[in-house]
């Protein structure tokens, strides 16, 4: 076809609200029970088939419901992490070569199956296995998943659209290569939207990915990879390998790694980084390394801040979805006059108000944590805290994993801003506020700025302009995203790019054309239509 294509131009997912009575909840209801009332095979899918895995057997689920199991899948062995290499090396050659609209439909065809027939079916499935409630579900399985594939494909053409000057006699071009080999995709357990767009984002640049979900997603994750391939993904473009990674050093020595895509802990990206570092001499490019890692996220109110808006931001942003967003509130600074005056007792009374429970029922406001390891995490904190002459558990603090892992959302007051709770990530439902004097308001933000290792996100709140002013220039190298008057958390693609820099990770920023040009290795092309015919130049006379 001889035609320059234009793709839609994307909006953003409208969020469905699940309010009583309406029918999406009822159809999220029917397919809730549908989805509890069946145990799937949770198998691989290598060069376009799926197969069960040879390794150990892991059970898939309920964290809110632990005896609840969703489904098994096991540990890739080594021989189907090679597999799955292999497969995406042999699908390579006639993937760079598809035409980007050709690439392009198949991405937004998995767009509208989201966001039609298989809605109910992503947010069912993350809800059960993710423990997230309705709307959490919503606003990440269907909606930012939905806008991930969407904006994509958008910011692709942008980025193919962008060509050099040409001199008079010469046609410059640039070939937006995808890159020199296979590309690991490493995905989390929190957002589906990220496990769907971590593989999906360089697979439409024209690379081939080996994608590892977290195998406590693994059940969402089950059915992303089935609206890839309804959506008409070629065999070997995009290959699952499951479990724990035990055996990911087959795809990270191989010589023809070209990048890895992860969001997870700063640790085990660490751990990535330092295997690539080591055998660098062993790839034949060098690889691509983006990671979206930890955070310390804060907000720091000034004492003209409205307080019931300070309140709201608080208790939202590091109670929803338990705390488990890498995003999420831990670390609060506020001044005595507010505190003291009635910003105490508001969140109090709120966060007190919060029920966390089973996310089938629509009444919770929360689910559980993940898994045990989590769980653990938390009670050892609390066990610590009780002897801690300098932080005090003003609510919560309590656990109970006897039917699933739930953990009280916490407020704890601390007299030491230096103290672990400023410093240290737990992903979870804890927030630690240190009440400052007044005046100290400028002392606050530039001590805040630079005690925590991570910088992803953080917030100002404040009326007084100038206060404003002053927190945004100090900490302007403190948060990746910054929020003015609003919580730290909730980033809309195409709106707000994420990312966060020290350790938190690369910033690339997911959801624009700045993530989507890490996947791409550039070629300049340089046409002479009327090349010199004499080697002399003028100056020789």
């Amino acid at each position: 076809m001889d035609a320059l294509f234009t793709v839609p131009t994307p909006e953003n997912e409208p969020v469905n609200g699940y309010a009583p009575g309406s029918p999406e909840r009822e159809s999220l209801q029917k397919k809730l029970a549908e989805l509890a009332g069946t145990q799937l095979e949770l198998d691989l899918h290598v060069s376009g088939e799926w197969r069960r895995g040879a390794g150990e057997e892991i059970q898939v689920v309920q964290p809110h419901r632990r005896a609840h199991v969703l489904g098994t899948t096991r540990e890739a062995t080594a021989a189907e992490w090679a597999d799955a290499v292999a497969a995406a090396k042999a699908a390579r050659h006639d993937w760079t070569r598809t035409d980007f609209a050709d690439r392009a439909a198949i991405f937004l065809r998995a767009a509208e199956l989201i966001s039609g027939p298989y809605r109910d079916v992503l947010n069912g499935a993350t809800m059960l296995g993710q423990s997230k409630t309705a709307a959490q579900a919503e606003i990440d399985a269907a909606c930012e998943l939905i806008d991930f594939l969407r904006f994509n494909v958008s910011f692709a053409e942008w980025l193919y659209r962008r060509q050099p000057n040409s001199s008079k006699g010469l046609w410059n071009r640039t070939d937006h290569r995808p890159l020199d080999g296979f590309v690991l995709a490493i995905t989390p357990f929190n957002f589906t939207a990220i496990a769907g767009n971590l593989p999906t984002a360089p697979a439409l640049m024209g690379n081939t990915v080996v994608w590892k979900p977290s195998p406590t997603q693994q059940f969402a994750a089950h059915f992303v990879m089935k609206v890839l391939l309804e959506a008409g993904l070629p065999p070997g473009v995009i290959n699952m390998v499951t479990g724990y990674g035990e055996h990911s050093e087959t795809a990270l020595l191989d010589p023809d790694l070209g990048g890895i895509h992860f969001t997870g802990s700063t640790r085990t990206f660490q751990h990535l980084w330092q295997t690539v570092g080591a055998n660098i001499a062993g790839y034949r490019t060098y690889p691509r390394l983006v990671g979206e890692t930890g955070g310390k996220d804060f907000i720091i109110a000034h004492p003209s801040a409205d307080l019931q808006q300070l309140a709201v931001a608080m208790v939202r942003g590091a109670y929803e979805y338990q705390g488990q967003k890498c995003s999420a509130l831990s670390r609060t600074y506020v001044p005595a006059s507010l505190w003291r005056g009635g910003l105490k007792d508001a969140v109090v009374g709120m966060t007190e108000d919060i029920s966390y429970g089973d996310v089938a029922d629509f009444d919770n406001f929360g689910g559980a944590v993940i898994d045990g390891r989590s769980f653990a995490k938390h009670t050892a904190l609390f066990d610590r805290l009780r002897d801690d002459p300098k932080a005090t558990v003003v609510t919560g603090g309590t656990a109970d994993d006897s039917e699933g892992f739930f953990v009280q959302p916490t407020l704890i007051e601390a007299t030491d801003p230096e103290h672990e709770m400023f410093v240290d990530e737990y992903f979870g439902p804890i927030n630690a506020v240190y009440v400052y004097e007044d005046a100290d308001f400028d002392a606050v933000i530039a001590q805040a700025g630079e005690i925590a290792p991570y910088a992803l996100t953080g917030a100002v709140f404040a009326t007084d302009r100038a206060a404003i002013a002053r927190a945004s220039e100090a900490l302007r190298f403190a948060a990746g995203n910054y929020y003015i008057n609003d919580k730290p958390t909730g980033a809309v693609v195409g709106q707000q790019p994420f990312g966060g820099a020290r350790g938190s990770g690369t910033n690339d920023k997911a959801g624009s054309w700045q993530n989507l040009v890490r996947w791409v290795s550039p070629r300049s092309i340089k046409e002479n239509f009327v090349p010199p015919t004499e080697y002399r130049y003028p100056h020789q006379g």
